[in-house]
Protein backbone atom coordinates (compact mmCIF):
# COMPACT_ATOMS: atom_id res chain seq x y z
CA UNK A 1 0.00 0.00 0.00
CA UNK A 2 1.64 3.43 -1.22
CA UNK A 3 1.57 5.73 1.62
CA UNK A 4 -1.42 9.25 1.53
CA UNK A 5 -0.84 11.47 4.30
CA UNK A 6 -4.44 12.19 5.10
CA UNK A 7 -2.86 12.77 9.30
CA UNK A 8 -5.19 15.10 10.86
CA UNK A 9 -8.26 15.02 8.45
CA UNK A 10 -11.63 14.48 9.42
CA UNK A 11 -14.13 13.00 6.58
CA UNK A 12 -17.70 11.59 5.80
CA UNK A 13 -18.18 8.51 3.83
CA UNK A 14 -21.72 8.15 2.87
CA UNK A 15 -22.98 4.80 2.38
CA UNK A 16 -19.59 3.48 4.71
CA UNK A 17 -20.72 0.63 6.07
CA UNK A 18 -20.42 -1.96 3.28
CA UNK A 19 -18.54 -2.29 -0.21
CA UNK A 20 -16.78 0.66 -1.69
CA UNK A 21 -17.71 2.57 1.74
CA UNK A 22 -16.11 0.47 3.89
CA UNK A 23 -12.89 0.21 1.71
CA UNK A 24 -12.33 4.06 2.03
CA UNK A 25 -13.01 4.14 4.89
CA UNK A 26 -10.38 1.79 5.81
CA UNK A 27 -7.91 3.48 3.81
CA UNK A 28 -8.76 6.85 5.17
CA UNK A 29 -8.28 5.45 8.51
CA UNK A 30 -4.90 3.58 7.28
CA UNK A 31 -3.98 6.85 6.05
CA UNK A 32 -4.04 8.84 9.77
CA UNK A 33 -7.76 10.32 9.28
CA UNK A 34 -10.68 10.08 11.65
CA UNK A 35 -14.31 8.77 9.61
CA UNK A 36 -17.48 9.02 9.71
CA UNK A 37 -19.85 6.31 8.23
CA UNK A 38 -23.02 8.01 7.28
CA UNK A 39 -25.52 5.18 6.84
CA UNK A 40 -29.25 4.49 7.03
CA UNK A 41 -28.97 1.24 8.37
CA UNK A 42 -27.26 2.38 12.02
CA UNK A 43 -26.72 -1.00 13.54
CA UNK A 44 -24.84 -1.82 10.62
CA UNK A 45 -22.60 0.79 10.45
CA UNK A 46 -22.07 0.70 13.93
CA UNK A 47 -20.72 -2.76 13.64
CA UNK A 48 -18.45 -1.32 10.39
CA UNK A 49 -16.81 1.43 12.57
CA UNK A 50 -16.39 -1.14 15.94
CA UNK A 51 -14.54 -3.74 13.73
CA UNK A 52 -12.33 -0.66 12.15
CA UNK A 53 -11.68 1.03 15.53
CA UNK A 54 -11.54 3.97 17.14
CA UNK A 55 -11.28 6.52 14.77
CA UNK A 56 -14.31 5.80 12.85
CA UNK A 57 -18.54 7.06 14.24
CA UNK A 58 -21.07 5.46 12.63
CA UNK A 59 -24.41 8.46 12.24
CA UNK A 60 -27.78 7.48 11.03
CA UNK A 61 -28.80 9.64 7.91
CA UNK A 62 -31.04 9.57 4.97
CA UNK A 63 -29.07 11.36 2.57
CA UNK A 64 -31.93 12.44 0.20
CA UNK A 65 -33.57 14.26 3.68
CA UNK A 66 -32.07 17.34 4.01
CA UNK A 67 -33.04 17.76 7.35
CA UNK A 68 -31.48 14.11 8.39
CA UNK A 69 -28.30 15.06 6.92
CA UNK A 70 -27.93 18.72 8.06
CA UNK A 71 -28.74 17.22 11.71
CA UNK A 72 -25.94 14.71 10.56
CA UNK A 73 -23.83 17.16 9.54
CA UNK A 74 -23.70 19.06 12.95
CA UNK A 75 -23.47 15.74 14.62
CA UNK A 76 -20.29 15.03 12.86
CA UNK A 77 -18.86 18.71 13.76
CA UNK A 78 -19.60 18.06 17.48
CA UNK A 79 -17.63 14.66 17.43
CA UNK A 80 -14.88 15.46 15.39
CA UNK A 81 -14.37 18.89 15.15
CA UNK A 82 -14.44 19.98 11.40
CA UNK A 83 -15.07 18.26 7.66
CA UNK A 84 -12.31 17.91 5.75
CA UNK A 85 -13.65 15.26 3.24
CA UNK A 86 -17.05 14.27 1.73
CA UNK A 87 -17.26 11.02 -0.50
CA UNK A 88 -20.64 10.96 -1.88
CA UNK A 89 -20.66 7.15 -2.09
CA UNK A 90 -24.18 6.38 -0.99
CA UNK A 91 -26.23 4.50 -4.17
CA UNK A 92 -28.42 2.06 -5.04
CA UNK A 93 -28.79 -0.01 -8.38
CA UNK A 94 -32.79 -0.30 -8.86
CA UNK A 95 -34.20 -3.20 -10.70
CA UNK A 96 -32.98 -3.86 -14.49
CA UNK A 97 -35.64 -3.14 -16.62
CA UNK A 98 -36.04 -1.11 -20.46
CA UNK A 99 -37.18 2.24 -19.77
CA UNK A 100 -40.64 1.42 -20.86
CA UNK A 101 -41.20 -1.25 -18.02
CA UNK A 102 -39.41 1.07 -15.27
CA UNK A 103 -42.19 2.18 -12.79
CA UNK A 104 -41.79 5.97 -12.43
CA UNK A 105 -41.69 5.14 -8.45
CA UNK A 106 -38.47 3.23 -9.11
CA UNK A 107 -37.13 5.94 -11.33
CA UNK A 108 -37.74 8.58 -8.57
CA UNK A 109 -35.97 6.50 -5.82
CA UNK A 110 -32.83 5.63 -7.80
CA UNK A 111 -32.77 9.45 -8.84
CA UNK A 112 -33.41 10.42 -5.44
CA UNK A 113 -30.71 8.15 -3.47
CA UNK A 114 -28.30 8.67 -6.06
CA UNK A 115 -28.36 12.13 -7.67
CA UNK A 116 -30.29 14.23 -4.67
CA UNK A 117 -28.27 12.75 -2.13
CA UNK A 118 -25.25 13.73 -3.08
CA UNK A 119 -26.50 17.16 -4.06
CA UNK A 120 -27.77 17.48 -0.42
CA UNK A 121 -24.70 16.21 0.92
CA UNK A 122 -22.80 19.25 -0.51
CA UNK A 123 -25.29 21.53 -0.10
CA UNK A 124 -24.97 20.93 3.29
CA UNK A 125 -21.20 20.56 4.26
CA UNK A 126 -19.55 23.21 1.19
CA UNK A 127 -20.54 26.03 3.64
CA UNK A 128 -18.55 24.37 6.35
CA UNK A 129 -15.50 23.81 3.71
CA UNK A 130 -15.83 27.48 2.48
CA UNK A 131 -15.69 28.43 6.14
CA UNK A 132 -12.33 26.41 7.18
CA UNK A 133 -10.80 27.33 3.40
CA UNK A 134 -10.34 24.43 2.58
CA UNK A 135 -12.08 20.16 1.63
CA UNK A 136 -11.90 17.86 -0.53
CA UNK A 137 -15.45 15.85 -2.21
CA UNK A 138 -15.18 12.96 -4.16
CA UNK A 139 -17.99 11.88 -5.61
CA UNK A 140 -18.57 7.99 -6.88
CA UNK A 141 -20.06 7.79 -10.01
CA UNK A 142 -20.16 4.81 -12.59
CA UNK A 143 -18.98 4.02 -15.95
CA UNK A 144 -22.67 3.90 -16.83
CA UNK A 145 -23.21 7.32 -16.18
CA UNK A 146 -20.51 7.98 -19.40
CA UNK A 147 -21.86 5.18 -21.62
CA UNK A 148 -25.43 4.38 -20.15
CA UNK A 149 -25.73 0.65 -19.60
CA UNK A 150 -28.94 -1.19 -21.09
CA UNK A 151 -31.74 -1.98 -18.58
CA UNK A 152 -30.37 0.66 -16.62
CA UNK A 153 -31.50 3.97 -17.23
CA UNK A 154 -32.48 5.35 -13.64
CA UNK A 155 -28.97 4.25 -12.67
CA UNK A 156 -27.37 5.52 -15.71
CA UNK A 157 -28.83 8.73 -15.62
CA UNK A 158 -28.38 9.26 -11.80
CA UNK A 159 -24.16 8.39 -12.70
CA UNK A 160 -24.20 11.23 -15.67
CA UNK A 161 -26.22 14.08 -13.09
CA UNK A 162 -23.52 12.62 -10.73
CA UNK A 163 -20.41 13.71 -13.31
CA UNK A 164 -22.66 17.23 -14.16
CA UNK A 165 -22.73 18.22 -10.39
CA UNK A 166 -18.87 17.21 -10.24
CA UNK A 167 -17.97 19.83 -12.89
CA UNK A 168 -20.26 22.68 -11.77
CA UNK A 169 -19.55 22.34 -7.92
CA UNK A 170 -15.86 22.06 -8.77
CA UNK A 171 -15.83 25.46 -10.93
CA UNK A 172 -17.79 27.30 -7.75
CA UNK A 173 -15.56 26.11 -5.22
CA UNK A 174 -11.90 26.57 -7.21
CA UNK A 175 -11.37 29.47 -5.14
CA UNK A 176 -11.87 27.95 -1.81
CA UNK A 177 -9.58 25.32 -1.93
CA UNK A 178 -11.84 23.00 -2.04
CA UNK A 179 -11.87 20.76 -5.40
CA UNK A 180 -14.60 17.95 -6.47
CA UNK A 181 -13.71 15.40 -8.38
CA UNK A 182 -15.43 12.14 -9.43
CA UNK A 183 -14.50 8.44 -9.97
CA UNK A 184 -15.92 6.32 -12.69
CA UNK A 185 -15.32 2.53 -11.63
CA UNK A 186 -16.53 -0.29 -13.61
CA UNK A 187 -18.54 -2.98 -11.23
CA UNK A 188 -16.87 -4.03 -7.63
CA UNK A 189 -18.35 -7.61 -6.29
CA UNK A 190 -20.47 -5.89 -3.68
CA UNK A 191 -23.97 -5.90 -2.15
CA UNK A 192 -24.82 -3.89 -5.19
CA UNK A 193 -25.23 -7.07 -7.15
CA UNK A 194 -27.92 -8.31 -5.22
CA UNK A 195 -29.65 -5.51 -7.06
CA UNK A 196 -28.99 -6.99 -10.25
CA UNK A 197 -29.99 -9.57 -12.71
CA UNK A 198 -27.22 -12.56 -13.63
CA UNK A 199 -27.44 -11.28 -17.16
CA UNK A 200 -27.00 -7.42 -16.08
CA UNK A 201 -24.19 -8.49 -14.09
CA UNK A 202 -22.70 -11.01 -17.06
CA UNK A 203 -23.21 -7.69 -19.33
CA UNK A 204 -21.08 -5.59 -17.59
CA UNK A 205 -18.41 -7.96 -17.43
CA UNK A 206 -18.19 -8.49 -20.69
CA UNK A 207 -17.14 -4.93 -21.39
CA UNK A 208 -14.14 -5.20 -19.01
CA UNK A 209 -10.97 -5.69 -21.35
CA UNK A 210 -9.17 -6.85 -18.10
CA UNK A 211 -11.65 -9.22 -17.68
CA UNK A 212 -12.21 -8.65 -13.99
CA UNK A 213 -14.62 -6.49 -11.93
CA UNK A 214 -13.09 -3.73 -10.22
CA UNK A 215 -11.73 -4.37 -6.42
CA UNK A 216 -12.91 -2.36 -3.54
CA UNK A 217 -9.62 -1.72 -2.08
CA UNK A 218 -8.06 -0.32 -6.13
CA UNK A 219 -11.07 2.24 -6.00
CA UNK A 220 -10.02 2.71 -2.02
CA UNK A 221 -6.57 4.14 -3.07
CA UNK A 222 -7.81 6.36 -6.14
CA UNK A 223 -10.35 7.93 -3.89
CA UNK A 224 -7.83 8.37 -1.14
CA UNK A 225 -5.25 10.19 -2.97
CA UNK A 226 -8.09 12.27 -4.50
CA UNK A 227 -9.40 13.36 -0.79
CA UNK A 228 -5.47 14.40 -0.28
CA UNK A 229 -3.39 17.42 -0.48
CA UNK A 230 -1.42 16.16 -3.24
CA UNK A 231 -4.28 16.29 -5.47
CA UNK A 232 -3.83 20.26 -5.59
CA UNK A 233 -5.00 21.51 -9.13
CA UNK A 234 -7.61 18.51 -10.54
CA UNK A 235 -11.05 19.91 -10.06
CA UNK A 236 -14.38 19.16 -11.97
CA UNK A 237 -12.83 15.92 -13.28
CA UNK A 238 -13.73 12.57 -13.52
CA UNK A 239 -11.30 9.60 -13.39
CA UNK A 240 -11.92 6.38 -14.76
CA UNK A 241 -10.92 2.75 -13.07
CA UNK A 242 -12.73 0.84 -15.54
CA UNK A 243 -10.39 -1.65 -16.47
CA UNK A 244 -10.19 -0.82 -20.00
CA UNK A 245 -13.73 -0.09 -20.21
CA UNK A 246 -13.87 3.11 -20.56
CA UNK A 247 -13.43 4.73 -23.97
CA UNK A 248 -13.58 8.36 -23.49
Amino acid sequence: MNKIDLNGRTAVVTGGAQGFGRAITERFVASGARVAIWDHDLPFAEKTAKEIGPAVIAIKVDVSDLAAVETARDATLAALGKIDILVNNAGIAGINKTVWDTDLEEWRKVLRINLDGPFICCKAIAPVMIKQGYGRIVNIASIAGKEGNPNAAHYSASKAGLIALTKSLGKELAQHDILVNAVTPAAARTAIFDQMTQQHIDFMLSKIPKGRFVLVEELAAMVAWLASEDCAFSTGAVFDISGGRATY
